[in-house]
């Protein structure tokens, strides 16, 4: 592929922020045109080939700038590739079994033909903002439980179907 690739992610403390980063450096390493950027700042898929969608999972939803992304560009995410991935469990998890996408999100890679959905451990540190994140803080479950290495062998997957098509 010789276009350009769209990383983009709704976050609301940065944690999928730092994956999509992850991935778009894959990606560009891999000789890819590649661009990151927040869900929300996004105004138009027509200039990328091919996507990457993420969002942070808050009580079993996406995040609203992942949602509200979706929503607004479907048309256009129909008519190119796509992967969704997920960010969110506070516990290992991610690095031991595959998870499923949440329901909107199953709904989502449904109507939209997205390619594949992987779900990596989220993180939850001291200074999140939010009344449940720091609910979580202060019942000692937060913590960083992404797995850079599984991110990056995702996003080396993802590229190496991109060269094929």
């Amino acid at each position: 592929m010789t276009g350009t690739v769209l990383v983009t992610y709704g976050t609301t403390n940065g944690s999928t922020a730092r994956i999509a980063e992850t991935i778009e450096d894959v990606l560009r390493k891999a000789g890819l045109t590649t661009e990151v950027l927040a869900a929300r700042a996004v105004a138009s898929v027509e200039p990328y080939d091919a996507v990457v969608v993420g969002g942070g999972l808050y009580a079993g939803r996406w995040q609203k700038d992942a949602r509200r992304f979706v929503r607004r560009h479907s048309r256009a995410l129909a008519e190119r590739p796509v992967w969704f991935f997920s960010s969110g469990p506070l516990d290992a998890s991610a690095s031991e079994r595959d998870i499923p996408p949440v329901p909107a999100v199953r709904r989502a890679m449904t109507r939209l033909g997205v390619r594949e959905h992987i779900t990596f451990g989220g993180c939850l540190e001291d200074g999140a903002r939010g009344r449940m994140a720091g609910m979580i803080l202060r019942s000692g479950k937060g913590g960083d439980f992404r797995d850079f290495a599984a991110i990056e062998a995702w996003a080396a997957h993802v590229a190496d179907e991109l060269g094929r098509a």
